[in-house]
């Protein structure tokens, strides 16, 4: 079996690759190590570096996930400084700055960087549409999940458990990775 050692602690994230790379005989294992973030203007810019960090600081193949929350009415703001900004601002600031906005519309944008090692990182993107509320509200999961509100729905993400709330990501990074793996040989 092959086998990916994915960075990260989330074990929602070791969930979700293990139900999409299990199935092709990879092997995902997870380790927490501390890469450096490096300051981007791009989420896929931090998701390569990060990925190609761990592949040549662990000599195994990894993969890597960055997202990022996008608004498109404040010129694709906080995108790459979606933490600095949930860590300085955080909701709060981020409902103050579209006060009076028309334009609510938001999306998640998440990268997936996999590098076998010795090679060069490839990536594969989900785009997880929907709006930002007016104020915050729910009472389940964190930070921006007070105040997005998924695509088709009328209540944010905080107001669905665990098990609700993560069928409204999307997931085409996955099936994209899962083609990759299933085709480059």
């Amino acid at each position: 079996m092959n086998k990916i050692t994915y960075v990260t602690s989330n074990k929602y994230k070791i969930k979700v690759a293990q139900e999409n790379l299990n199935p092709l005989g990879y092997e995902i294992e997870a380790k927490k190590i501390d890469c450096p973030e490096i300051q981007a203007d791009t989420i896929e810019e931090v998701a390569i570096y990060s990925s190609k960090y761990a592949s040549d600081y662990l000599k195994e193949d990894t993969l890597k996930n960055d997202s990022g929350l996008v608004i498109p009415a404040l010129n694709n703001f906080p995108s790459a400084y979606t933490k600095y900004i949930e860590e300085t601002l955080g909701v709060d600031g981020i409902l103050k700055l579209l006060d009076g906005a028309d334009n609510r519309e938001a999306y998640f944008l998440e990268v997936l960087a996999y590098t076998e090692y010795g090679k060069e990182t490839k990536t594969f993107t989900s785009k997880t549409e929907g709006t930002i509320a007016l104020e915050p509200s729910g009472e389940n999961g964190w930070s921006w999940d007070f105040i997005f509100i998924p695509k088709g729905q009328e209540k944010t993400l905080a107001c669905f458990n665990d098990d609700e709330r993560w069928k409204f990501w999307d997931n085409k990074a996955y099936e994209d990775l899962v083609n990759y793996l299933k085709n480059k040989d």
